[in-house]
């Protein structure tokens, strides 16, 4: 997505001090993207729900490292969110966490139907290519603006 769904950090401003203002005591945080839940990993603030490809900026890569996580797999192709993969994040979001999403294909579009399942008090993060990170608020009119750019994209 080329305009970001919410606040973007940039790289050097990405750091857990700046990430932990945007985040509240029991946020559900969810992560897309690789090099995003291993920042998050990282910082020790584990994300419930990961949705990763093994892949980064075009390169395969080996998914972040992290115990006890339920995985599940998908099929999701490039540039398309496959109603397989809205059934899976629906599900995952009514698992024990930390639940990862391990996608064979492409998870970069799926950001979208996660911000229209995430419970109320969810955070989801993404990397915007070369730019940073973008931290997304549930909430209704984030909920209205996604719907709105599904439709355009049926």
């Amino acid at each position: 997505m080329k305009i970001p769904l919410g606040i973007l950090l940039s790289e050097n401003q990405a750091d857990k001090e700046n990430i932990l203002k945007h985040l509240e005591e029991n946020s559900y945080i969810i992560t897309v993207g690789d090099r995003t839940t291993e920042k998050m990993i990282d910082f020790d603030l584990i994300p419930s729900l990961q949705i990763v490809d093994g892949i980064e900026k075009r390169e395969k890569r080996e998914p972040p490292k992290l115990v006890n996580t339920t995985e599940i797999t998908v099929d999701n192709p490039p540039a398309e969110i496959t109603s397989q993969s809205i059934d899976v994040i629906k599900k995952a979001f009514s698992m024990e966490s930390p639940v990862r999403i391990l996608v064979t294909g492409e998870e970069d579009l799926l950001v979208l139907p996660v911000c229209i399942h995430a419970p109320e008090n969810s955070v989801v993060m993404y990397g915007q290519p070369n730019e940073g990170l973008v931290i997304v608020k549930i909430t209704s009119e984030i909920r209205n603006k996604v719907q709105s750019l599904l439709d355009l994209m049926e």
